[in-house]
């Protein structure tokens, strides 16, 4: 069933880094479709069409606004999922929003006014990605633009701070920070095991041998949903190769992060919170 709302408890965003050719997207789509009906599990699918931050010229960027669109359309239509996509221009909010159930915005484009007002204006599910290097308390700006331009469904995701140079570290204090805005929390898992400028050539290495533990604290931290990139074959994906989590050990992880979600709210329950 597509549409969304942030509004569901707890919920995953997941899927491919980059929207690329191949099986990849179909595979990705049909595996988290899988999921949101056995685990009766609200499941957006995410990919993007332009990754316009690259570290090198050379970088896979992805297809495009319109062939990216039309991608997205099609995994929206045979899922049966809502689907997610970044945005990197005001330009494209309207044309992006015609198509995709949520609009995203970049860490790296967190305080751009215009972007986040035209998002707004388009009245879908917007999810703000908190950059690397803004404190959770300056978020409120970034909220405030968004809810200005008429959206009212919200998420900001903590994805790390940057920490000297080429590394991310994650303050779970931002997450109850984060819910004083009044929108959804979400922890974006890929994204802060990543090492940027340290992988090959320059491009961003990561460390996914951490990223489960990570989902276990923002589980028990208080998250309202998790954001997965995933990847049949993270070795070969076009992007965030090292960071990607093998579609294979997907369901493994959903679980455990969901089992850990769903004790942490019955301690609440029972003993009430500290």
């Amino acid at each position: 069933m597509t549409g969304w709302s942030f509004t569901q408890r707890p919920f995953l965003i997941a899927g491919p880094c980059v929207i690329e050719s191949g099986d990849a997207l179909p595979r990705v789509a049909e595996r988290l479709a899988d999921l949101a009906e056995r685990l009766h599990l609200p499941v957006c699918f995410k990919a993007s069409f332009d990754k316009a931050n690259r570290a090198k010229i050379e970088s896979a960027r992805g297809p495009g606004l319109d062939e990216g669109l039309r991608v997205l359309q099609r995994v929206r239509l045979e899922s049966g999922l809502p689907v997610l996509t970044d945005i990197h221009e005001s330009g494209q909010a309207k044309v992006a929003g015609e198509v995709v159930d949520v609009l995203q915005i970049p860490a790296f484009l967190c305080r751009q006014t215009d972007l986040l007002l035209a998002a707004g204006r388009t009245g879908k599910p917007v999810n703000i990605k908190k950059g690397q290097w803004v404190s959770s308390d300056a978020m409120a700006g970034a909220v405030e633009k968004v809810r200005s331009g008429g959206s009212t469904d919200l998420a900001v995701t903590e994805r790390g701070t940057f920490f000297g140079y080429g590394d991310l570290v994650v303050d779970f204090r931002n997450l109850a920070r984060l819910r004083s805005l009044g929108s959804a929390v979400v922890f974006d898992a890929t994204h802060s095991v990543q090492q940027p400028g340290l992988g090959d050539g320059g491009t961003s290495g990561g460390l996914r041998q951490h990223i489960p533990d990570l989902l276990a604290a923002a589980a028990v931290s208080g998250a309202d949903g998790f954001f997965l990139e995933t990847h049949p074959d993270p070795a070969r994906a076009a992007s965030d190769s090292a960071t990607q989590w093998p579609l294979d050990r997907l369901e493994w992880l959903v679980r455990r992060t969901l089992n850990l979600w769903e004790a942490a709210r019955d301690r609440e329950t029972t003993h009430g919170q500290f």
